[in-house]
């Protein structure tokens, strides 16, 4: 088959919508995500290729902000691949005990800090089938490096990305590699990475798990999953959060049927984890 023929027939899940349809819609969306969030960036803190690997390891079933909070004595302590290869594991362990699964990470960040002495001059490599051979880096962790460090396009599949990218319809797949394939095909390759950044950060400020801030979201009339969450502007706009809170209410076209206290409350709190 074709990919003209492939494109007519293949419907996605958001009714009956053809392929081409599809990826019209995402990429309108897209535009939406750019200009919600023009500033999208990585929430976690680094210098250089192997800080961000080492922050990226830490985050495992942790928050960024906790990350960041650990990592400048860290990175400090130990600045180059053979400092992690090196460290004695009782000191790094108490270091980033506050992240979770300290024993582990600090298995990874000395095994990380080993492979890359012995087979890469103790540089972190910019190729994805060099980064996931190496300890602590899976496929999701690589594309982080690759387009944070490197420049290199990478789409980052979290729960974040995963949750609301079935949620818009774009894809039903549930493994993250798959996921990514996917999304690839919708999104043309040098957004990748950006994209990344500002579904995540949609998904941290908007379109929670559990109530997703539907009646204040700017995406709604392109999401087949509108209803899922309150759609009353009022009700909605009290689970929008972070700083970007009153931007996204003006683009969602809310902002005169809610209280101004509301839209400050917005503000101050903290994006989800």
């Amino acid at each position: 088959m074709s990919d003209l023929a492939r494109t007519k027939k293949t419907k996605s899940r958001a009714g009956g919508e053809t392929r081409l349809g599809l990826v019209r819609r995402a990429r309108r969306m897209l535009r939406t995500l750019t200009e919600a969030y023009p500033d999208a960036h990585c929430e976690l803190d680094f210098d250089t290729p192997l800080e961000l690997a080492v922050a990226t390891i830490l985050s495992a079933q942790c928050t960024d902000k906790r990350v960041n909070e650990v990592t400048p004595a860290l990175f400090a302590k130990y600045p180059t691949a053979a400092d992690y290869a090196g460290a004695d594991r009782t000191e790094l362990e108490e270091m980033i005990r506050s992240t979770g699964f300290f024993r582990n990470k600090a298995t990874s960040l000395m095994g990380l800090g080993a492979a890359l002495v012995e087979q890469y001059d103790g540089e972190v490599p910019a190729k994805l089938a060099q980064l996931v051979k190496l300890p602590g880096i899976g496929r999701k962790t690589a594309n982080v490096i690759l387009g944070n460090a490197f420049e290199v396009p990478g789409i980052t599949v979290d729960t974040h990305f995963g949750r609301l990218v079935r949620r818009w319809g774009w894809t039903e797949e549930e493994d993250p590699v798959k996921v990514e394939h996917a999304i690839g095909e919708l999104i043309p390759r040098k957004e990748w990475t950006m994209l990344s950044h500002r579904v995540i950060f949609h998904g941290r400020r908007v379109c929670h798990s559990r109530k997703p801030a539907c009646g204040a979201c700017l995406l709604a009339k392109d999401c087949p999953s509108y209803g899922l969450g309150p759609t009353e502007p009022a009700v909605a706009a009290k689970l929008v959060r972070g700083p970007e809170a009153p931007r996204l209410l003006e683009l969602a076209g809310v902002v005169d049927e809610i209280p101004e206290s509301t839209i400050e409350q917005a503000a101050a709190k903290e994006p989800m984890a």
